[in-house]
């Protein structure tokens, strides 16, 4: 067998800025530019994988594409592209769905292995969306149509942040089930977001079957790495990641890491006019129509719903379920109280990746760079002792 490694990969990190400064995804961070995503995963996140989630765009894939020719970066035969020898980078693009199956719009995440097959793809969307450039914009053509697709060029379509409110596959584009608007043969992952985490999720019958994907979505640089997965590959590739995903060859996803449920904007269901938190699905202060449905909520609406369909059970039945890997709730530095940018600073210089400090670091070694009230709340949130204040209707769940 291969020598395997531990990778640690992060797939969805959005470009804010072209190096033009044209905008990409416009609720994105200025600063969130191809450069300082490269030179934040390999120094402060620590990441061996990013996933490059607007590639798409013309300006972006021609940056990429400007990394190689330059001698910067160089595609790998399995696919993805090596950067500074150390760096492995995905072309995705994030992409949005409404047709007439779809309840409401979803997004999802089309992966491509080559720069080839996404100019191709970056291609055909162009001819089929309003302004290609631009992160997440709606495609006018069916879901099914975008996965054969992408399946023709040999990627991976994976929905995206499954569960969250607005534009999920669940939030409001089903009734019930994934089979109402994508193939279930033509998915390679699904991506949890924000305020779930495997044990929620396992509970619809229908995902059994595949693997979970936990990634930080990033709008912003400190937001990199603040959900990925450990995978065990034998080198960080396009083709050793899609072996992970069907645990071939002793390749898996050995990890997931993700911000506790609890502390995403979308774990309960709370009113938008008063924030109060909604008591059988109604603002306790009466005002009717303005509840945002809670990820916690909607997941047990899901699974007794697919629990009483003979269609989907019989689906289930037929599949194998994924052996779960180990669910480890993250809470990143910018939650701890007194963890401020200086003192977030003094840790990295000291550390240098945040994933260091939040898993690693010794009680001791902590001690040595921070005083004793921030160490005693990284450590209490390794451990899980920390109690939560739930988020929800898009305000983050914050620690006591």
């Amino acid at each position: 067998m291969a020598s395997l490694k531990n990778v640690y990969v992060d797939l969805h990190i959005h470009i804010g800025r072209t190096k033009s400064n044209k905008p990409v995804k416009i609720t994105a961070s200025r600063e969130l530019t191809l450069t300082n995503i490269l030179t934040a995963a390999l120094h402060a996140k620590g990441l061996d994988v990013v996933g490059i989630i607007d590639a798409q765009s013309p300006e972006v894939l021609e940056e990429v594409q400007a990394l190689v020719t330059a001698g910067e970066a160089v595609e790998l035969a399995g696919g993805g592209i090596k950067y500074a020898g150390q760096l492995t980078i995905l072309l995705g693009a994030e992409i949005e769905v409404l047709d007439e199956s779809c309840h409401g719009p979803i997004h999802v995440l089309c992966f491509l292995p080559t720069l080839e097959t996404m100019g191709h793809f970056s291609q055909w969307c162009s001819e089929w969306m309003k302004n290609s450039g631009l992160s997440s914009q709606r495609l006018y053509r069916t879901g099914r149509e975008l996965q054969h697709l992408v399946k023709s060029l040999d990627g991976w379509f994976i929905p995206a942040h499954v569960f969250t409110p607005f534009k999920s596959l669940y939030g409001k584009g089903v009734q019930s089930s994934l089979e109402e608007v994508f193939d279930p043969e033509l998915i390679d992952a699904v991506e949890l977001g924000l305020s779930s985490d495997t044990g929620m999720a396992d509970q619809l019958l229908e995902l059994g079957s595949y693997p979970f994907l936990t990634n930080s979505d990033a709008h912003s640089v400190a937001k990199m790495a603040r959900e990925h997965q450990i995978m065990t590959l034998n080198e960080a590739s396009f083709v050793e990641m899609e072996k992970a995903f069907r645990r071939e060859d002793g390749r898996e996803i050995a990890v997931n890491v993700g911000l506790h449920p609890l502390l995403g904007k979308y774990y309960h269901s709370v009113c938008a006019v008063c924030s109060s938190q909604a008591v059988n699905g109604r603002c306790p202060n009466g005002h009717e129509g303005k509840v945002i449905r809670g990820v916690a909520g909607r997941i047990a609406e899901l699974a007794a719903l697919q629990q009483k369909q003979q269609v989907i059970k019989q689906r289930a039945a037929g599949k194998t379920r994924q052996k779960r890997p180990k669910y480890l709730h993250q809470v990143p530095l910018e939650f701890i109280p007194g963890c401020g940018p200086k003192t977030m600073k003094r840790l990295l210089d000291v550390f240098q990746t945040e994933m260091k400090v939040i898993h690693h670091a010794t009680e001791q070694q902590l001690l040595e760079v921070v005083p004793k009230k921030v160490v005693d709340k990284i450590i209490q949130a390794r451990t899980g002792a920390l109690a939560i204040v739930g988020g929800g209707g898009g305000i983050y769940g914050k620690l006591n």
